[in-house]
């Protein structure tokens, strides 16, 4: 569990609370959650990287195609 305390007596929340966001993104909690979140089921690593290569090139098409002015 991730802990933070005041440097000092007159360190403000707001400070504290930003030092403790900062702590909970470097230590991945919150991509370890949002991934866990839903059951996956498992595939092999080389599904994972055909899947992947697909989307960035639909992600491509869809961007080129925003560029030139249509949906």
């Amino acid at each position: 569990m991730i802990q933070v305390t005041r440097k000092d007596s007159k360190e403000s929340t707001e400070n504290l609370l930003r030092r403790f966001t900062r702590k909970v993104q470097q230590a991945g909690v919150i991509t370890t959650a949002k991934s866990s979140q839903y059951f996956e089921k498992p595939l092999s690593k080389r599904d994972r990287r055909e899947k992947a290569i697909i989307r960035r090139e639909r992600k491509s098409i869809k961007i080129k195609r925003i560029k030139l002015g249509g949906k």
